[in-house]
């Protein structure tokens, strides 16, 4: 690769994600991480109950630099926080028993933990394990990657981002079955994915035009709201930013857009993802009802 490569794929790294790192460092990630996916993608749904959080343990100590590392404790990350807050506070209340799946570094679990009842915060990766919170009403626990270690019908809200793109779609489709199994009636799931239709949204965006890496798989609305009425959820409803609170809208104005926008040439769709609707789709964000 020449000087002026390295340059154009630092300054896309720039404009995508704000990611600042050097050309190799970019292309080191990706080989990485397209390695470790196919190792996710070929074992079997028994190995993959342990694969997970070894792809993961072995994606930092390979990738030090990783973003999602150097970012942990930034002022970036409670600005993140502050936005998931946004869509989830119209959900939450006093008596709410809250279930993050994908708690990560548990940073929205601590947050979310002042605001309701109780909050289980649950992992593929055992190092959450080793992190020190005081919240007493915050219960940490391991996931295999398709079942929730929670009681039937014991959960208010559950809530997942950047989680659904990391599943083997089989293990999605049993994720979703055993979260329908510990809501109770009534409570509801918000997932935030990123858009098919705008991606491919992990590293292999500065290389590939399809998930080449950790992404094993990312969802339209359309593709989202099936999977989620196919387990039995009846109320499937899109959450958008409107002023100072977060509201629901029909599913419909998303899927009927997407729909149509699959049924165009590439060419054609390519050219009205740069307009307005681009940054519309850029997430899948939907909140289904028991």
């Amino acid at each position: 690769m020449s000087d002026g490569d390295d340059r154009a794929l630092e300054r896309a790294a720039r404009r995508w994600a704000g990611d600042v790192r050097p050309a190799g460092q970019l292309r080191e990630h990706y080989e990485v991480e397209r390695g470790l996916a196919a190792r996710l993608r070929q074992a079997t749904t028994e190995e993959r109950s342990t694969v997970y959080a070894e792809v993961y343990d072995e994606l930092f100590r390979r990738v030090p630099h990783h973003p999602q590392l150097q970012r942990r404790f930034s002022e970036e990350r409670k600005r993140q926080v502050d936005r998931e807050l946004y869509f989830l506070a119209p959900l939450l209340g006093k008596e709410v028993t809250f279930l993050e799946i994908g708690a990560g570094d548990l940073a929205l679990s601590r947050r979310v933990a002042g605001m309701v009842r109780e909050v289980y915060a649950v992992d593929v990766a055992a190092e959450i394990t080793d992190i020190d919170h005081t919240a007493a009403n915050l219960h940490i626990a391991l996931t295999d990657g398709r079942h929730l270690p929670l009681p039937e019908d014991s959960v208010a809200l559950a809530y997942s981002n950047q989680l659904m793109e990391h599943l083997h779609p089989d293990d999605a489709a049993e994720q979703v079955r055993d979260l329908f199994r510990v809501l109770r009636p009534g409570g509801a799931y918000l997932c935030v994915t990123p858009n098919r239709l705008t991606g491919p949204w992990d590293v292999s965006r500065m290389f590939s035009s399809t998930p080449q890496g950790l992404h094993l798989r990312e969802y339209s609305n359309c593709e989202l709201a099936a999977l989620l009425r196919e387990v039995g959820f009846e109320q499937v409803h899109a959450v958008v930013p409107a002023g100072r609170a977060a509201r629901q809208v029909p599913a419909a104005l998303f899927t009927t857009v997407e729909r149509a926008l699959e049924a165009l040439p590439p060419r054609a769709r390519r050219a009205c993802l740069r307009g307005p609707w681009r940054k519309a789709l850029n997430s899948v964000r939907l909140v289904a009802r028991k």
